[in-house]
This record gives structure tokens, sequence and C-alpha cells, in this order.
């Protein structure tokens, strides 16, 4: 046996030499303990999670003055919260007296921050108020200079907030690349250009580590079996449906990309274009589809509007590190630990459309990836079980090869393979290991 594959992992060395994380990952495998080691996660959280453009929220999130959402930055705790002044700002929830959290709840409005510890006060800017018993710190303390500290470096793209905890980096447009075109594919299935998460919030912690959620195309046919045999036998499943023709066989037109930034996506787009009629038909049946349909011809134009139609606000795509929009879902992953992770799904609802046509995209997305829904918990169980069977200690690679012989370079650069190919999971890997390696520059 290769004595590379059989050295168990108590016996890898630490990862303080850069090179040696370089040597967990290859074009078509990865070493186990990139999902399994302490150490690395807390390189991650350094190299990842501090310095990239991490998606916090969506600006429909916090619609009127006052309105927060509190979030995590890998382990920095920040405030979205739209200001008096109007402007949406990214605040590290922290006291600058002695560090406490000044905001305790996920989200509300409010005219100020209190922390419950000494009593300072924040306004919706971050600006300090009110400092108790400001006399005791005599001219040691100028209170002007004391408010929540933002986030480094905030920008947005079509309402999506991103903050990075780094003062340097690359602009959000060129880390994003042609992946920004693809998030246009949600915000554009309104005739108004206008989304609104806020359909309705679960959330769920695995025991696995926040790599393994992805974009794959390779298991609906062994996870999801019975969900795909009863797509079968319903032609008009729903608005975007993915399955007329079987989109995950390799025969169909779907394709899995790989933008780069390990941004990834599983590409319906050719497959659903062609059941763009029937997609139509469907629509038609629910209150407001005929109109709908007429709003999105005249806002988009004819062409781009049978695109949009028939993509019905999936885009299928994975922003690393911690942004997916998957079917009607704004998807956010969140590292806990190693082998912890926390997943948070919103629900979307588009503006400029009937309540019936929402009421159906809610009623899909339950039905899917609700806490009872036939399809997400079974993934978060097959990430479990990964993670469990990652911690062997013989053999420790793990494959990430299918497709690679056939993986083609796109006209505009990005990777394309089939759809069962891997090509998502080298991308993440790819861009992993550029970042955790300095191989960035950085």
């Amino acid at each position: 046996m290769n004595q590379t594959n059989s050295q168990p992992l108590s016996r890898m060395p630490a990862f303080s030499d850069r090179s040696a994380i370089a040597g967990l990952v290859a074009d078509e495998r990865v070493h186990s303990r990139v999902y399994t080691d302490p150490g690395l996660f807390e390189l991650e959280i350094e190299r990842i999670f501090s310095r990239l453009w991490i998606y916090v929220g969506h600006e429909s999130e916090v619609a009127k003055q006052g309105d927060y959402r509190t979030r995590l930055i890998g382990r920095t705790p920040v405030i979205m919260v739209r200001g008096r002044d109007n402007i949406v700002r990214v605040l590290i929830n922290r006291c600058r007296h002695r560090g406490a959290h000044v905001c305790e709840t996920e989200s509300g409005n409010t005219k100020l921050f209190r922390c419950a510890f000494h009593g300072w006060v924040y306004d919706t800017t971050g600006a300090v108020m009110s400092v108790t018993g400001k006399e005791a710190y005599g001219t040691r303390l100028d209170g002007k200079d004391m408010g929540l500290t933002p986030a480094p470096r905030v920008d947005r793209y079509r309402g999506f907030v991103f903050a990075s905890l780094s003062p340097r980096g690359e602009d959000l447009a060129s880390y994003l690349g042609p992946a920004a075109a693809v998030i246009d594919l949600i915000v554009d299935a309104s005739p108004t250009s206008e989304i609104f998460v806020d359909g309705g919030t679960h959330k769920t912690f695995m025991n696995a580590n926040w790599k393994l959620v992805g974009m794959d195309g390779y298991h609906p046919h062994y996870v999801h079996a019975s969900v795909v045999a009863a797509w079968k036998r319903d032609a008009e499943s729903g608005v975007g449906s993915t399955h007329r023709d079987d989109p995950f066989n390799d025969d169909a037109a779907t394709r899995t990309r790989d933008f780069g930034h390990g941004h990834s996506m599983l590409d319906f787009r050719a497959h659903r274009i062609k059941h763009f009629e029937q997609q139509c038909a469907f629509l038609r049946k629910l209150s407001g589809g005929d109109a709908y349909l007429e709003a999105m011809n005249a806002a988009y134009g004819p062409e781009r509007a049978a695109t949009l139609v028939s993509v019905g606000g999936d885009p299928h795509l994975a922003a690393f590190p911690n942004l997916q929009l998957i079917h009607n879902q704004v998807r956010i992953i969140t590292p806990i630990a190693v082998d912890r992770t926390e997943v948070t799904m919103t629900a979307v609802r588009l503006g400029g459309v009937s309540d019936a046509i929402n009421f159906e995209r809610l009623r899909q997305h339950e039905s899917f990836y609700g806490p009872a829904g036939a399809g997400s918990p079974d993934d978060m169980e097959m990430f479990e079980r990964a993670q469990r069977g990652m911690m062997a200690e013989v053999n420790p690679w793990i494959e990430i090869s299918r497709g690679m012989d056939r993986e083609q370079i796109d006209a505009d650069g990005t990777r394309v393979g089939l759809i069962t190919d891997e090509v998502p999971q080298r991308g993440l890997m790819r861009y992993w290991k550029e970042q955790m390696t300095g191989a960035n520059g950085v």
C-alpha cells in the first residue's frame, strides 16, 4: 500500500507550514484531514472568514430604519442594521467598553443598542450616545471615537450585502466575477427586479464540516431516489421545476460550473428552457400567472424573459464561502467548529407577482427543504455520515475526480462538466488551497 495513503491522521504534521497544507489537496483527491483537523479549522477562520467577502444578509431583511439582524462572520458577531440615516451598515456586535454583545436578539427594530453590562448606549449608525459615569474617565476617554466598530469593508450586489473583516483585498465585483450574473437569475425572476428575503427562516445544526454543503448533482438518484421517482410521475410539479426529463442524468442538458474563487453552479438553464412552454402553462393555472408572463416580457424582452421564466428564480449557485441560492431560498453556511455547522435557510418572496405565485413557491420550498421536507434532511444526514467516515485513519484520501477527463473550459473561462461531475468540488478545493497556502500573495 502507498505509504502516503496509509499514514494515520494522528501522525500527520501540524499545519504551521503552508507547504504541508498544500500537500492535502491534489487535483483529483483531498485528504480527510481537510474536514476533520481542528487546527486547520482555526486557520480557515483566519485566512478565509476573516479576509474574504462574506455574505451577511439581504437589504430587504432590514427594510425600515432601525431594522437589524445579527449574524456571524466566522466567529465575529455582527449587526446588519439600517441606520436612522437610512444607510445599511455592518457593525461589530461588541461594546467598546468591555466587549459584551450590545444586541442579543436575532432580529427586530430599535432606536438604539444598549449594553446590558455597564449601560453604554449606541445609536443605529453605531455612534456612541451615552457613556455612564463618563466623568470618572477624566480626559482619558473621547466618547466620539468609542462608537461600535464598523466592518472594515462593506459592499453589496443587487441587494445582497457582503462584508470583509480585512481592510485590504479585491473589490466585490472582482471577487464575484461571473457568479454575479447568476445572482441576477433570482433577482430578475421578479418583473420589478425585487426580492424579499422574508418568507420565513428555519435553521439546522449538522455535526459535519462546512465545506461538505456544496453543489452536487451526483447524489439525487441515490439520496433522493424516492423523490426523483415521484417527480417523474408528475410533469407539472411547480414553478421552476427541474425534474422533467430527469435533469440529473448525464444525457440531460444540465451542467456543473466552476466560476473560480470557489464559486460554483448546477446549471439547469438549457434544460429548463426546453420546457418553457410547459412552465408557462403551469403559471397560467395560477392566479396572476398571465399577468406575470406579460410583465416579464415587458420588463426584459421576450428572449431574456423566456430564460428567467424557465429558470424560475433558481440559480443553484454556491458563492464561496458561505452563500448558496438554491430553488427559492437564501442559504447561509456558518462554521461553528470543524465538525459543527449552522445552516440557515430563508425563503424568498418575489416582488411584482401575485400572492398565488409566491404561495406556490413557498409550498415547494417547504416540501423539499423544510424541517419535514422530502430532501434536505436527508442531505444533512449524508453530510454527518461523511464526517464520521472521514475520521478513519487508514487510507484517508477521498476522491473528487469524477468527470476530470471530460471537463471543458467554456467561452467565458468557466470550467464545465456534466451534471454528475465533481467540477464544483474541485473548484472549491482549488480556491481553498490557494487561500490557505497564501498562493494568492496574502
